[in-house]
């Protein structure tokens, strides 16, 4: 491995920050739906059946097999700012979109 990230390393890590970005609406849209009352269980089931609350599982359990691949061919001293740009990134999209209506940007 060589100090400097290659471009389609950065291109790998900017993708898996922009992708977990969207996971966190995907997983949002449900929570904003679901129903505020009722018993535990119900609700739960309301989110277990919701498509966008299975999609983003999937979703992140495709980015938890590209991180690891990620990870394969570049040093993990390296990629620490993924994580932060994820961070960043996801208030920014939630603040664009419909889909978080309860934010004050």
């Amino acid at each position: 491995m060589s100090d400097r990230l290659s471009l389609s390393q950065v291109a790998a890590l900017m993708a898996y920050a922009a992708t977990t970005a969207g996971g966190q609406l995907l997983f949002k849209t449900p929570a904003l739906r679901g129903a505020d009352d009722g018993p535990l269980a119900e609700r739960i089931a309301g989110f277990l059946l919701n498509g966008y609350f299975f999609v983003a599982l999937i979703l992140y359990a495709a980015l938890t097999v590209l991180w690891v691949w990620i990870l394969s061919f570049t040093q993990l001293s390296r990629t620490y700012l993924v994580p932060r740009a994820c961070i960043c990134v996801t208030p920014a999209l939630g603040c664009r979109t419909v889909v978080d209506a309860t934010a004050s940007c």
